[in-house]
């Protein structure tokens, strides 16, 4: 049985409708991700996507390719959605299924900085449907014991965006995209005078303070921070199978949910 959207016919994924099956929405993004990485990570959720639908029994759906990161704009190559366009985009593809009585759906989200309007969007989704649609962050379900086992003393220091989880994840899926004579340590620029903490703001007095940063000014390759020559193909393929089981296993949980009483008892 198929199991992506974009090689069923019409016909056959007609026939899925009674079944109410799983509908997995992935979304991803272009842009960069220091000199080392190909811009297109998207890809990497998409694969993720894929493994998780073919585990599961659900359906997914192709992969948006860009997302919310105004702080990307700098870059040339990357392609970045305005907030509004976000919104709007999120709330097409999801009604686009709701729209046939398909009700259970399911995010898988590979660009952190779309959480919060993820989460915007399928609140208004809900008030006007009462459809709880689900999301999963996919870079934030790395649990800290993986990262221990995978790392060890020294994850802090691979985390981050220019190095892990996205160059090890795509050096096991495209190690021929891969330009690791590039490659060099994130170093964090000042603002203010002041250490920066990424691209939301600065540290003062070891506590936070918002300021709307730029990546090129955090970091001229877009290093925002990890090292990633502590990156590998084997650390790639452990986070990949973590998370494509992680995702499938949700899905078959929601398979059992009933998105119109997310409180009530699970059982299909």
């Amino acid at each position: 049985m198929k199991h992506a959207l974009q090689d069923m016919t019409a016909a056959e994924f007609r026939d899925r409708l009674p079944q109410n099956p799983v509908i997995l929405l992935p979304l991803g993004s272009q842009e960069v991700q220091g000199p080392h990485c190909p811009m297109g990570d998207f890809t990497l959720t998409a694969g993720i996507a894929d493994a998780a639908a073919r585990r599961s029994g659900a359906v997914v759906a192709p992969c948006l390719p860009f997302g919310y990161a105004e702080f990307f704009r700098p870059f040339p190559g990357g392609m970045q959605l305005r907030a509004s366009t976000f919104r709007a985009v999120i709330r097409d593809m999801v009604e686009a299924f709701l729209d046939h009585g398909l009700d259970r759906i399911l995010i898988l989200n590979g660009h952190s900085s779309n959480a919060a309007l993820i989460d915007e969007t399928l609140r208004d989704i809900r008030r006007a449907s009462g459809i709880a649609v689900a999301s999963i962050d996919l870079w934030r379900s790395i649990p800290n014991e993986l990262w221990t086992r995978l790392h060890g003393e020294r994850s802090d220091e691979a985390r981050g965006h220019g190095g892990d989880p996205i160059t090890s994840v795509c050096m096991y899926l495209h190690p021929e995209r891969m330009r690791p004579e590039l490659a060099r340590p994130s170093a964090r620029g000042k603002a203010f005078g002041l250490p920066m903490s990424g691209t939301g703001g600065v540290t003062f007095d070891g506590v936070p303070v918002n300021l709307p940063l730029d990546a090129d000014e955090v970091n001229p390759d877009g290093m925002i921070g990890g090292d990633p020559a502590l990156a590998s193909a084997e650390i790639g393929r452990a986070i990949f199978e973590h998370l494509a089981d992680h995702c499938a296993r949700f899905a078959v949980h929601m398979a059992a949910s009933d998105p119109r009483n997310p409180a009530g008892p699970v059982g299909r």
